[in-house]
């Protein structure tokens, strides 16, 4: 029942409990202490809703950062993470294979105030040795959702 939950909440957390317990032909009380309990254990962390910032009137610049750094004795690359991941600016920071060591991603009102963010904060940590920005243009499809609009007429037109 646990993994079925996960999978059916990732996509829809706002869905009623009633009917989620139908879905999983189970007693609404049971999916509830399972929820609760995988809130407990830290598996579930948080719920979240999912944005088109772009069709609002609010400015926002999503950024990737790709940044080089030096492990740490005893800790490896998770103190660089905590550092960088108690910015309040910083959305998210994973450990990646590749060039790179870690990517951060962070959102800011302007290209300006993410390139500072940067420059003034990130790459003056003393275990970072590069950096790499890259901007978001377009975001088609995140956490599981396509949010761009495909035209759905697909009739031919006719010239005379």
């Amino acid at each position: 029942m646990r993994e079925r939950i996960l999978r059916i909440i990732e996509k829809n957390s706002r869905i009623d409990l009633q009917e989620l317990a139908v879905m999983l032909g189970e007693e609404e009380i049971e999916v509830v202490n399972e929820i609760a309990a995988l809130e407990t254990e830290g598996i579930i962390c948080g719920y979240h809703t999912l944005i088109d910032w772009e069709k609002t009137s609010i400015e926002k610049v999503s950024a990737l950062i790709e940044v080089r750094v030096t492990p740490q004795r005893g800790q490896g690359f998770d103190s660089i993470a905590e550092r960088i991941y108690n910015y309040p600016e910083v959305n998210s920071v994973y450990l990646i294979s590749g060039a790179y060591d870690l990517l951060v991603t962070l959102e800011g009102k302007s290209l300006k105030e993410v390139s500072n963010f940067v420059s003034d904060k990130l790459s003056t940590l003393d275990t970072v040795l590069s950096t790499a920005t890259h901007f978001i243009l377009k975001k088609y499809k995140d956490h599981g959702t396509i949010l761009t609009q495909k035209n759905t007429d697909e009739r031919l037109k006719l010239t005379p």
